[in-house]
């Protein structure tokens, strides 16, 4: 991995230990929020290695729509799912119930972007 991605990964984990309990945000919102907006997939590969870091939230990061599309880099099969009902949130058929009121904008919340 070079240097910049390593940044840009620091950069998401940083954003993504400000995600309060029982509220969630998407690849896409962490991506704009940090001044790449078409870097939503670099997110979700920041993410995908976080799931050895208890200390970064990753579970209460999502696609745009609510789906926990991440899940599968979860150990157990709804590691993802519980933690978030563990939090409050409802999810159907690996799809957040209520997206939008659970939904945390790191731009509108911290006054974006980073």
């Amino acid at each position: 991995m070079n240097s910049d991605n390593k940044n840009f990964f620091q950069k998401v984990y940083e954003v993504a230990r400000l995600i309060p309990e029982g509220r969630v945000t998407s690849y896409g919102a962490i991506a704009k929020y940090l001044g790449a907006a078409r870097s939503a997939r670099m997110v979700g590969w920041a993410m995908n290695g976080a799931g050895s870091m208890p200390e970064i939230p990753a579970h209460r990061v999502v696609n745009k729509i609510g789906l926990l599309t991440g899940k599968h880099h979860f150990d157990g099969t709804n590691l993802m799912q519980q933690l978030l009902e563990n939090e409050g949130i409802t999810v159907v058929d690996n799809q957040i119930i209520d997206f939008e009121k659970h939904f945390w904008d790191p731009f509108k919340e911290l006054g974006g972007p980073a």
